[in-house]
């Protein structure tokens, strides 16, 4: 049985099977027609950390395939009151037929697979958010930007950083990265990039200056500086970010039809000018929309292999 937890745990073959799945759906979808794929089935949604897209796209994602969700604060559980996260597993596996876990973690996402007899996705952990970057790479094939694909992302290097090192590493495409010192993607991660790299004909780099990493990029992203559990970090983050944002003058240095995406929230005048955010805001906002796109082809894709 397959779990969902990151981008590390899957081919690229399987990862372009997904996507394709999802623009069929999709393109269904924007005629009305939603196919019961999941009928009558169960997703449970545990969220340790609280969203607007993730919450809402599953919730619509499952109701459109023709079951039902089940949205599982920690608040409302017993897992909040102390519960082993392996006894919530099995109890939750007799029930539901699927789970979806936004947390903080990896570990508590590894920890739940092990102990589930249904599938797992991992709807964000403090490591990875793989469902942002398939959202994000069907968006780039929507706009025609994967052939030669050089993609930078400026900024933090956190979940979002490390997931866009799966995906580049996985698929072939070229990606620089550039984060201030002190903010780096998980040494971990990048090490596994680079081994992935090998194989994909992927290329990697570590750019100390943002605008070497924009420079003729036809993609350009970021995320926020402070990311939920970092803000009493602030104050501290804003000044060592310093000269990390995107702005026009940063966004000439790309490719001039390159696109731009974010996935959200945006706090502009920090990671993004409010000028690039509003000039790219159909990209971000097709991005977003993708999520729910996404996020369906996952859960059935997860269902056929298990049937398999």
């Amino acid at each position: 049985m397959r779990h969902f937890l990151t981008l590390k745990d899957f081919s690229k073959d399987e990862i372009l099977e997904i996507l394709s799945l999802a623009v069929k759906i999709k393109r269904k979808a924007k005629k009305g027609k939603f196919n019961p794929y999941l009928k009558d089935k169960v997703l449970g949604m545990i969220f340790e950390k609280s969203s607007t897209r993730t919450r809402v796209s599953f919730e619509v994602g499952i109701h459109q395939l023709g079951g039902k969700g089940l949205f599982l604060s920690t608040d409302d559980i017993q897992l909040g009151r102390g519960e082993p996260l392996k006894d919530t597993a099995r109890v939750l596996s007799r029930m539901v037929d699927m789970v979806m876990i936004r947390t903080f973690g990896q570990d508590r996402l590894e920890e739940f697979a092990k102990y589930s007899s249904v599938p797992l996705i991992s709807g964000l952990s403090d490591t990875y958010h793989p469902m942002q970057l398939l959202a994000d790479y069907m968006t780039i094939c929507e706009y025609g930007k994967d052939k030669n694909l050089v993609a930078a992302y400026v900024g933090d290097g956190n979940n979002i950083a490390n997931s866009w090192l799966m995906l580049a590493s996985k698929i072939g495409f070229e990606l620089r990265i550039s984060t201030p010192k002190g903010y780096e993607a998980d040494q971990d991660v990048l090490k596994n990039a680079y081994e992935f790299a090998k194989k994909s004909g992927s290329k990697i780099s570590i750019c100390e200056n943002p605008k070497d990493a924009v420079k003729n990029a036809g993609v350009v992203t970021t995320d926020t500086w402070v990311s939920m559990g970092q803000e009493d970090e602030k104050e501290k983050r804003i000044k060592y970010f310093e000269g990390f944002m995107i702005d026009k003058k940063m966004m000439a240095l790309a490719k001039k039809d390159a696109i731009f995406l974010h996935c959200l929230p945006a706090y502009r005048g920090y990671e993004v000018s409010d000028e690039v955010f509003e000039a790219h805001a159909n990209e971000i906002f097709d991005e977003a929309e993708n999520r729910l796109h996404v996020q369906k082809a996952v859960m059935v894709w997860l269902d056929r292999q298990r049937k398999n």
